[in-house]
């Protein structure tokens, strides 16, 4: 049997909209409450080193007040790392960052990241984290996450998302092909980065898949539909589309 696919909401562009006027209006940590009790499996927040979004406060309320699998992602920073280890979530995703980009760009290059990451994985897994690493669906940065003892990667689902529907294909079968070697090295597989309504049914098609984090179109859509009905529609998507 095909194992159920977690739906973890990330609540970081309600801080954004948030920040926006100051304040405390909209609570991203009431946004988390209202997405669990509406059906989610767990709550993503990238805390950036700029701190454009989420904040230390706000991590910190989610993971004390809010009975969620928390997956927490970060670079991987001396900073960072140390939050983790404080705070201790369920799980850590490492991913790229850069403070002149608008959203994360593309996967983390192992092959080329340095000595810092490997301990940045060891001490997080120390912690009892589970720790995934954001890359592309490359065999060669799926075997070196796997070298480095992650447990988990998540694919980046950007370009196939970001595609037309006659190039769709093209991304999915790279896509497939991740999740396999994934699958292949021992890796649990998770996905994300731009999913919709239109687009996660293949994702969630993929049976070694077992989360995807959906952020951006979520919250946006939770302007017109209101967040419960999102998460309820979204969890009922995936559920159509599993294996």
């Amino acid at each position: 049997m095909t194992e159920p696919m977690r739906l973890s909401v990330n609540i970081d562009h309600v801080a954004t909209l948030r920040n926006a006027r100051g304040g405390s209006f909209p609570d991203p940590v009431e946004a988390a409450r209202i997405a669990m009790a509406a059906g989610a499996d767990g709550i993503t927040m990238h805390l950036r080193e700029d701190r454009r979004h989420v904040r230390d406060r706000d991590l910190e309320r989610v993971a004390t007040e809010v009975a969620c699998r928390l997956n927490f992602e970060m670079a991987a920073t001396e900073e960072m790392v140390g939050i983790a280890e404080r705070l201790r979530p369920p799980a850590c995703c490492i991913v790229p960052e850069k403070r002149q980009e608008l959203t994360t760009e593309g996967g983390l290059d192992v092959l080329a990241a340095g000595p810092f990451l490997a301990e940045a994985v060891r001490r997080l897994a120390a912690k009892g984290t589970e720790v995934s690493i954001f890359i592309e669906a490359d065999l060669r940065q799926i075997e070196a996450a796997a070298r480095l003892g992650a447990q988990a990667i998540e694919l980046h689902t950007g370009a196939y998302a970001d595609a037309t529907p006659s190039e769709r294909p093209a991304h999915l079968k790279r896509l497939r092909a991740g999740a396999e070697a994934a699958a292949a090295h021992g890796l649990r597989c998770h996905a994300g980065h731009g999913l919709s309504y239109e687009t996660v049914g293949p994702i969630a098609a993929m049976p070694q898949v077992v989360e995807v984090s959906i952020g951006h179109f979520l919250i946006s859509q939770s302007v017109f539909e209101g967040l419960p009905a999102v998460v309820r529609r979204f969890k009922a998507l995936i559920a159509e589309a599993r294996p």
